[in-house]
């Protein structure tokens, strides 16, 4: 139960359904497991079969793949819930049913969808997305990966670096190079067992732990004609008109942390006493709470509208990356200001608000660094005026 009053944003039966049930399963299933989640380093496997009967895997995904055909509005607010009791968590689930489920439902073949989309959806399979490289970051169309066009198929020489989801998943959605420039990007879909596809290193973050972060390896690996997603040459469009709903459903992840920050620090300032009375009757502490809670709602108004716009089919790539952008900062002052509401208590790993501090600094950087979010909308305004 949330610890402060919510702004009814009027988002409709289905979403309010949708958070309930997804709210409820978080509360009871993965944050009793956050702090060990995140003390560890773990990744609760036994969570994607359960989310999977809850059928939060397939949140976008038309009924007729086994989905439940409802949109990003609905897959917003799942990943709000998630990642309010596990940020961590909440990141391995938006990489695995939007950036995996929801392109292969957007890209796949017939044949595609029903080898990969059942057990993705059903969460007996793991999914991930590899754009990224160690040297093809916010520059990605610069990735290195070889892509070399073979009898019967490709085979794919190089690696990917940031990949969440890495090490245990069963499906990945990864660009290779077919070609020269931008023009020569091709999707491949990847499994675990293909020859000469292994796991490299594995990536030790100060947030997010317990959303797996590896480098992917390939050494020849054999990769058939029909495990290619979308045209050959076209995977730069399979990529960027994916990282538009990519963006706006991660933000989502930085509503569940604010949420979680105020479910902490709201109660804390009521019943901590300093001076005789409870710290939350000082007018500094309340302005505090205030900003926080205003931070929140703003940047939920702005996800929301851009959920919305993208089930519109409406959305533009600089809202997309505007609704982050601003998700993003707000979660990290607002972290922030949890952890200086709890003072030395919020400096110790006895409250969770250092975790949503680390958790939050995470998509300030991914899914584009807010520096690239920024070049991008300046770019899009300037040139529309």
């Amino acid at each position: 139960m949330s610890a402060a009053p919510t702004l009814d944003f009027g988002l409709g039966e289905t979403a309010d359904m949708i958070r309930e049930t997804t709210s409820r399963f978080a509360a009871d299933k993965i944050e009793p497991l956050s702090k060990k989640i995140d003390e560890e380093d773990w990744f609760p496997t036994e969570l994607w079969p359960q989310m999977g009967e809850l059928g939060l895997h397939g949140i976008t995904v038309e009924e007729e793949w086994g989905g439940l055909g409802l949109g990003y509005l609905e897959h917003c607010v799942a990943v709000e819930e998630v990642s309010r009791a596990s940020a961590s968590v909440g990141l391995s689930y938006g990489a695995h049913s939007n950036l995996c489920v929801n392109q292969i439902r957007r890209w796949g073949n017939d044949e595609q969808k029903a080898k990969y989309l059942p057990g993705l959806i059903s969460g007996e399979h793991v999914g991930s997305l590899a754009m990224s490289e160690a040297a093809a970051g916010s520059d990605v169309v610069g990735m290195k990966l070889k892509a070399e066009a073979v009898q019967g198929g490709y085979i794919l020489n190089g690696t990917k670096f940031w990949i969440t989801n890495a090490a245990y998943a069963d499906t990945l959605v990864v660009y290779g190079k077919t070609g020269e420039g931008s023009g020569g990007i091709t999707a491949f879909l990847i499994e675990k067992d293909m020859p000469g596809f292994s796991i490299g290193q594995k990536i030790d973050k100060v947030g997010m732990r317990g959303s797996p972060t590896a480098e992917l390896v390939f050494n020849d690996c054999e990769v058939p004609d029909e495990n290619v997603m979308g045209p050959v040459n076209g995977g730069v469009g399979v990529l960027m008109s994916g990282l538009d709903y990519e963006r706006a459903v991660l933000a989502a992840i930085q509503l569940g942390i604010m949420q979680a920050c105020l479910d902490t620090v709201l109660p804390y300032v009521r019943e901590r006493k300093q001076f005789g009375q409870p710290i939350g009757s000082f007018q500094l502490m309340q302005a505090k709470v205030a900003d926080m809670y205003v931070a929140l709602n703003s940047a939920r108004a702005y996800v929301y509208a851009v959920a919305r716009a993208c089930d519109a089919g409406l959305t533009t790539r600089f809202d997309a990356a505007g609704s982050i952008l601003l998700a993003s900062e707000n979660a990290v002052k607002v972290a922030l200001e949890a952890v200086q509401a709890l003072g030395g208590a919020g400096y110790t790993k006895d409250w969770p608000v250092e975790r949503y501090m680390r958790d939050a600094k995470l998509l300030d950087i991914g899914a584009g660094t807010n520096e690239i979010r920024r070049m991008l909308i300046g770019r899009e305004l300037i040139g529309a005026a």
